[in-house]
């Protein structure tokens, strides 16, 4: 793929440790119109295992090594490790502390945070904190590269004068997060240049969790009935390893890669046993392409509800009833399930309607027994909580940003913004610190556009209101085929240059990406 810097992607693995060759994009298998969901499904080989068997696992939380001064340090490590995702086989996977999903990290906002991430898988990691307000330099660009620790541990390097900006640590690299956001969902995974897409399928993802003060006030549900579950799809060799497009299948994968085994926290299709209380549901969209629509429904057909509380970037003003939560990958929803709405004994699946065959099924929740629940959802959650106002017509700056198929110069078909690739060098907005722009998303497919840095609030789809899942801060909307979403976006905390891009992992790697610069 041709790159408008000086340095192609084929050049840069190559400098690189020998991390692979960059992913080439064909124009054999490009979709026409997008359907509800997106990529194309590679499929896995052995035996598929029984859904509603397996009981949910949720991951480990991380502890810190040390803290003082105000600030808590962790130390976490890139690095294989083996897994029995499917009963009776093992997976080998690259985790942090090498485990899938990665472990916990529960912050709090306002308290600065600093983890030291040491690589000893054998290809370069970047580390990107998805939500946080973060310095540029921590942030997790595509070309900060973290080298195997194999090379000579320690050495730093900046490589902004010369052909790929970076900044290059070889070993370890201490991230620090300051945390200047409320209580939210957040979500931790590789970031690196063309190859975001296979590193977190092989398992480089985790949640981070942001709690503040205000979130502490409320009565919601806590301790074991707090639950993170992070949906994602994957494919699977006869062996138990994990089946990704080789370098020769990519062009018939260019619309994403969509698994054929569904999993929550890393188990296919499980069981959480509940009680008939309330729960609350941190729901992550780690998948590389898949979309969810879902749904809750008894064994009876008695369908169930949500009540949103949080969005991407933390707790709405006021909760929201929902029948149903369409998720793009990289979004999340903070919902809560009032389990007391089922006898006891129920069987309550959680569904995509988006999906097709098996993959329908997302997981189970058994309502075993009766319990005392003082927790409730109060009508009002956060009273800090500021709407945006868009203001009279040319109040704020407007700028556009349209994701699409493009034809290259060698008649290749490119994902694109604005109808260029990525280039390293290339800056396509300056906001100021502290405004407020109105940036307009279109689309030929879907495309889940995310914003480094910046929260964003959505306006409007097609001149129309916002869907009633758009509410609160995020900083992932889902912008469907022949679409335009109208966001007003805030940039506060720090300036420096960040991204924006889709969230589509095999879009992103085929340079669907772009950068701005908060001056």
């Amino acid at each position: 793929m041709p790159m408008p810097t000086s340095l192609s992607r084929r050049g840069l693995l190559a400098l690189t440790a020998g991390a692979g060759a960059a992913i080439t994009v064909g124009a054999a298998g490009w979709s026409r119109r997008a359907g509800a969901s997106t990529g194309r499904v590679l499929a896995g080989a052995g035996p598929l295992p029984r859904p509603f068997h397996i009981p949910l696992p949720v991951p480990p939380v991380a502890r810190p090594v040390r803290s003082e001064h105000g600030t808590d340090f962790y130390e976490v490590e890139q690095r294989e490790g083996k897994a029995e995702i499917l009963p009776g086989r093992k997976t080998t996977v690259w985790g942090y502390d090498g485990v899938f999903p990665g472990p916990t990290f529960a912050a709090r906002s306002g308290r600065r945070t600093v983890v030291q991430v040491r690589n000893s898988l054998t290809v370069p990691t970047v580390t990107h904190l998805h939500g946080g307000v973060t310095p540029p330099e921590s942030d997790g660009y595509p070309t900060d590269l973290l080298l195997p620790a194999r090379c000579a541990p320690g050495r730093t390097h900046d490589d902004r004068a010369g052909a790929h900006p970076g900044r290059t640590a070889v070993g370890y690299r201490a991230y620090e997060y300051p945390l200047p956001q409320p209580a939210a969902t957040l979500w931790y995974h590789d970031h690196r240049m063309d190859s975001s897409a296979p590193q977190v399928w092989r398992g480089l993802a985790g949640f981070f969790l942001v709690s503040d003060q205000e979130e502490d006030r409320l009565p919601l549900p806590g301790g074991s009935r707090d639950v993170p579950l992070m949906l994602c799809d994957r494919s699977f060799a006869e062996d138990g390893s994990f089946r990704y497009p080789a370098h020769h299948e990519h062009d018939a994968f260019p619309d994403g890669v969509l698994g054929d085994v569904q999993l929550v926290n890393g188990a296919p299709w499980p069981v959480m046993e509940v009680s008939a209380t309330r729960y609350r549901f941190r729901l992550l969209n780690a998948s590389n392409a898949r979309r969810y629509g879902l749904r809750l429904a008894a064994g009876d057909g008695k369908p169930g509800r949500f009540v949103q509380i949080g969005s991407d970037g933390g707790l709405l003003a006021a909760p929201r009833s929902l029948d149903a939560v369409d998720m793009a990958p990289g979004e999340r929803f903070d919902v809560v399930v009032d389990f007391s709405a089922f006898p006891v004994g129920s069987k309550v699946t959680l569904r995509n309607s988006v999906a097709e065959g098996g993959m329908r099924d997302v997981m189970r929740f058994h309502v075993v027994r009766k319990e005392k629940d003082d927790s409730r959802v109060p009508p009002r959650l956060s009273a800090s909580f500021e709407k945006l106002s868009p203001g009279p017509a040319g109040s704020v700056p407007v700028r556009r940003f349209d994701f699409r198929r493009t034809h290259g110069s060698d008649e290749r078909q490119l994902w694109t913004i604005n109808g260029r690739p990525f280039s390293t060098a290339e800056v396509l907005a300056s906001p100021r610190l502290g405004s407020v722009e109105r940036w307009r998303f279109s689309s030929d497919f879907h495309h889940p556009v995310h914003a480094h840095l910046a929260q964003f609030q959505v306006i409007a789809r097609g001149g129309k209101p916002p869907r009633a899942t758009d509410g609160g801060w995020k900083d992932t909307v889902d912008v469907r085929p022949y679409e335009v979403v109208d966001v007003l976006v805030r940039f506060a905390g720090y300036k420096g240059r960040y991204m924006l891009h889709c969230h589509n992992l095999e879009h992103e790697d085929m340079a669907m990406m772009a950068n701005f610069d908060v001056t």
